[in-house]
């Protein structure tokens, strides 16, 4: 599916600071130097989350044409399947960011996998015994809703604990890349499965992926230096701390705001993308599955044109910029319906620029709050960026399911488009066209 703005991995500043590195625990600077094509540590998670990354977009292309094509769901009862895929970020968002932070990272992302692994399991075995029902999908969707949950915010901080603070960057870079590529990959793999052995069996194929994922993970060594027993305050405070430390930023105030906003109105389209694809253009899974892969590979541009970009424009102008280019090609959305004759390469072309600016975006903000945080608070403030960002999905998700059944696909598409739009006016109005260079962490 298509790049929401927030969803890239962290990208961090490479960090030339000798103490840095110097307080580094004893096995990371023991770690080898130079590439990290030569650690075998890292290598083994990477490989791991690679096809962890294609089978999960599989899985995302498989669970909505089992919906539409085998279940025959209503434009409401799609709604709700999206809803409670990502209703976990409103629900257990903010405290899984604080449990988080008091628990090892690496083993959190092991237990996530075996859970999300053992849950869409279920799904091909009641297919095969002829009771799948609706209810199912939604189940297994809240399941692995959680366990996603978990396994991003951990998935999110535990690069420092694996790899020397020169090399970061690198890391993060990597892991970004290989996610853009599974993005390219993924649908088209996802669409051909689908074709050769229906919806539900391909959706094995992500079982296997998250055990892969589960296996490098066990075989994966981390340095992580848990917080200290004192250092922990009531669960409500530290939830307090931090969405103080997002919220009392007015920088990342206007990032939260562009974000969530367009987020909202984003979810109201890609809800019902599925129905307008297969249903309203008559498109196969096959077809749908090719234009997820080519407009992936405008992500994969954008994470490799940003340095670029940021070094012409500045840091800060990138952020409005950016906004501006995917709230104006969201329109391109309904368009397609407007006009079918050119709607496979409308719709190419949407997401191709809009995973291209989201990933300008992403990789900007994200890069600038992580420089800013402090360590014992990278957890919380991911989960409560997530929280503000992502919570609203659910909302929307069920929203576009009422609006389809009322007005119909398309009218509640040009509504999301719109307000995809409106919401870059966070970031256009404010002191960022000043700022070519984001501060750094006060010191």
């Amino acid at each position: 599916m298509s790049q929401s703005p927030d969803s890239t991995a962290e990208v961090p500043q490479p960090s030339d600071d000798s103490s840095v590195e110097a307080a580094a625990p004893t096995a990371v600077r023991d770690a080898p130097k130079g590439s990290l094509w030569r650690d075998g540590n890292f290598l083994t998670m990477w490989s791991g989350q690679a096809l962890a990354q294609v089978g999960s977009q599989v899985t995302e292309l498989a669970i909505p044409v089992l919906a539409v094509l085998l279940l025959h769901a209503t434009e409401f009862e799609v709604g709700l399947l999206n809803a409670a895929g990502v209703a976990a970020f409103l629900v257990v968002g903010l405290p899984a960011g604080a449990w988080i932070d008091r628990m090892r990272k690496r083993r959190v992302m092991i237990w996530a996998d075996a859970v999300r692994a053992a849950a869409l399991a279920a799904l091909p075995l009641l297919w095969w015994a002829g009771v799948l029902e609706m209810w199912h999908l939604y189940a297994v969707a809240l399941v692995v809703g959680v366990a996603t949950v978990f396994f991003d915010v951990s998935y999110q901080s535990i690069i420092p604990s694996l790899v020397r603070p020169s090399q970061i960057a690198e890391a993060n870079g990597k892991l970004e890349a290989t996610r853009e590529l599974a993005n390219i990959g993924g649908p088209a793999i996802g669409g051909w499965l689908i074709g050769i052995i229906t919806a539900p069996f391909a959706i094995l194929a992500t079982v296997g992926t998250y055990l892969a994922s589960f296996i490098a993970l066990l075989l994966t060594r981390d340095h992580e230096q848990p917080r200290a027993a004192d250092d922990h305050e009531p669960i409500l405070r530290e939830i307090g701390e931090g969405l103080r430390w997002v919220l009392g930023n007015p920088l990342l105030r206007r990032i939260v705001g562009t974000t969530g906003i367009s987020n909202f109105f984003s979810t109201l389209s890609f809800t019902l993308l599925p129905i307008f694809l297969l249903r309203e253009l008559g498109l196969t899974p096959a077809a749908m599955g090719v234009i997820f892969s080519l407009g992936s590979i405008g992500g994969l541009a954008g994470a490799a044109a940003t340095p670029h970009i940021v070094r012409w424009i500045g840091e800060g102008r990138a952020i409005p910029v950016s906004a501006i280019g995917f709230g104006v090609v969201a329109c391109f959305l309904p368009l397609a319906a407007t006009f079918p004759a050119v709607a496979f390469p409308l719709l190419v072309a949407q997401m191709f620029v809009g995973s291209f600016t989201v990933l300008l975006y992403n990789i900007t903000q994200v890069t600038f709050r992580q420089r800013i945080t402090p360590p014992r608070l990278l957890g919380r403030m991911n989960a409560s960026v997530r929280f503000c960002v992502w919570g609203v999905m659910p909302i929307a998700a069920l929203l576009a399911g009422v609006l389809g059944t009322w007005i119909g696909v398309v009218p509640t598409m040009w509504i999301g488009a719109v307000g995809q739009l409106l919401a870059a006016l966070c970031v256009v109005i404010g002191p960022f066209w000043t700022m070519r260079e984001l501060p750094d962490a006060e010191h």
